[in-house]
């Protein structure tokens, strides 16, 4: 009866997250009419938003409540990319909220040919080293598809961060906040480089990067390459 008392409160509040996040994603024009999907972790299964609906109009009492093997128990219907944060979660126990959008500059940098498919966006700053890492570009599927979720499952274990091949980026996060700013961070420097394409770039050196990775101690899986040829 004490735990029922203690959870509740607690999933409560993830659901008003969920909906405050979402708005302030769609009201800044990184989520635009019904795309892009958010979820987290509760202590008995997970929240996800619900198909065809607008992050910015989202309903705490709606979002679909899935239970730990990822069946729906209440709640509308959810996203189509269940699967796809399902594959992320098995892959990363640490991963406490997910966030798939289909932002602009993201979602072009997802169309283009000749990316590295390993690191697709290079280490243009400190701050995408530090909250994204590599960036690994997945194959092509459609939407829902269970073929994509067997593709993530091969690159969530080392990255927190992974590009979906003309479609847009998928981040997780320990906390749902912390995913948001991950995935702000990444549009933002997908945007520098489209902004760059053409110039001539001085992305971080690997000193460089090491020296970020040693000041804030990040995981070794997570750590860019740069070659200075």
């Amino acid at each position: 009866m004490n735990e029922a008392k203690t959870s509740a409160p607690i999933e409560s509040q993830l659901r008003e997250e969920i909906c405050a996040f979402g708005r302030s994603l769609f009201e800044r024009g990184l989520s635009a009419g019904s795309s892009g999907n958010i979820s987290v972790r509760t202590q008995d299964g997970y929240l996800i938003t619900p198909t065809n609906s607008s992050l910015g109009r989202l309903d705490s009492a709606r979002l679909s409540k899935l239970d730990r093997d990822g069946r729906p128990i209440s709640g509308d219907q959810p996203s189509k990319e269940a699967v796809l944060h399902l594959a992320v979660y098995a892959k990363r126990p640490s991963a406490g909220a997910i966030v798939h959008l289909h932002a602009t500059y993201s979602a072009a940098v997802s169309c283009m040919d000749g990316l590295d498919c390993a690191n697709c966006i290079p280490p243009l700053t400190p701050y995408f080293v530090m909250k994204i890492g590599r960036l690994p570009l997945a194959p092509y599927f459609r939407p829902g598809d269970p073929a994509l979720a067997k593709a993530i499952e091969g690159l969530a274990t080392g990255h927190n961060s992974v590009l979906l091949a003309n479609h847009g980026p998928v981040v997780s996060g320990a906390t749902l906040e912390s995913a948001v700013y991950a995935i702000e961070e990444l549009e933002e420097t997908a945007k520098l480089f489209l902004l760059l394409r053409g110039s001539r770039v001085r992305p971080l050196t690997c000193d460089q990067i090491e020296d970020v990775s040693r000041a804030f101690n990040l995981p070794d899986a997570v750590k860019p390459t740069h070659s200075d040829g």
